[in-house]
């Protein structure tokens, strides 16, 4: 009963698109919240960014919406809209100050985050974004377990070229192999920085072992782009505003496009292998 709820909640998500990392501070909160915005760009799609990081909500306020509310309507929980086409829904917009802090063992936030799939009021939604937590516990569990009663495109994994970092999301990609959660692929963040001054590249965080590429190399999983590190990225974020729009030539603009445009491909060519199937 619980998993034909979930099906006829969701049964309008034409693509759901997870945002993992095993390593904390790797940039997955920026990372969905710019793949949000990228995706809502097309104004004929339709984009809900969900987040069940329970007790680092972040989302609110890279999107601008801190202090925002949730609203109940005749159909459940109603998402805090950025956009016509842009909504988001997090614990966030459930906790009377930013710094609350949310103390909870993992029954309470599975709990949540069946809620929020069965009572929020997405409506028709061509992606769902779904960040989450660092690691492989009881938040990456409750979402693929729920979410399976319906379908997951896939999973995006986040690094850093370090190994300290690597090592981890070595681990999330067997999380995702065990759970058979398809992966779509990894995006190495905080990849070199080039000077806006005299234009050189630095290498803040030296890859030791090859970064993100040889790992993906080793382990036959997709690198979809390396995205160089921007002071701007971290300002538009803690202004709520969009760095894709906010900074249009910046060579990290022009690389988070190309990873945009890429995990759409892969979310089209699953939907038709899927319908071939049915």
């Amino acid at each position: 009963a619980e998993a034909a709820e979930l099906r006829e909640r969701l049964r309008a998500v034409r693509h759901t698109v997870l945002v993992l990392s095993g390593k904390g501070g790797v940039g997955k909160s920026t990372f969905s919240a710019l793949l949000a915005h990228g995706l809502a760009a097309d104004e004929n799609k339709q984009v809900a960014l969900l987040d069940i990081d329970i007790c680092g909500p972040s989302i609110p306020k890279i999107m601008g919406l801190e202090g925002e509310q949730v609203h109940q309507s005749g159909s459940g929980w109603s998402p805090v809209y950025v956009e016509e086409n842009l909504g988001v829904m997090s614990v966030g917009f459930l906790l009377s100050s930013p710094d609350d802090a949310v103390i909870w063992r993992g029954p309470k936030k599975n709990g949540l985050i069946k809620q929020f799939l069965r009572d929020v009021d997405w409506g028709e939604v061509d992606y769902l974004i779904v960040d989450t937590p660092p690691g492989t516990s009881d938040e990456h569990l409750s979402i693929v377990q729920y979410l399976s009663a319906t379908h997951i495109d896939g999973a995006v994994i986040i690094t850093t070229p370090q190994e300290v970092s690597l090592q981890d999301v070595r681990k999330e990609i067997n999380f995702c192999r065990k759970v058979k959660l398809p992966i779509i692929g990894v995006v190495e963040n905080m990849s070199g920085f080039v000077c806006p001054k005299c234009k050189n590249e630095s290498q803040i965080f030296p890859p030791t072992t090859g970064g993100a590429e040889k790992m993906c190399q080793n382990l036959s999983v997709s690198l979809l782009g390396k995205v160089p590190l921007d002071p701007q990225i971290g300002k538009s974020c803690d202004r709520g505003q969009s760095f894709l729009a906010e900074a249009p030539e910046s060579p990290a603009t022009l690389s988070y496009r190309n990873i945009i445009q890429r995990i759409q491909e892969y979310c089209e060519q699953h939907h038709l292998q899927e319908e071939k199937i049915m």
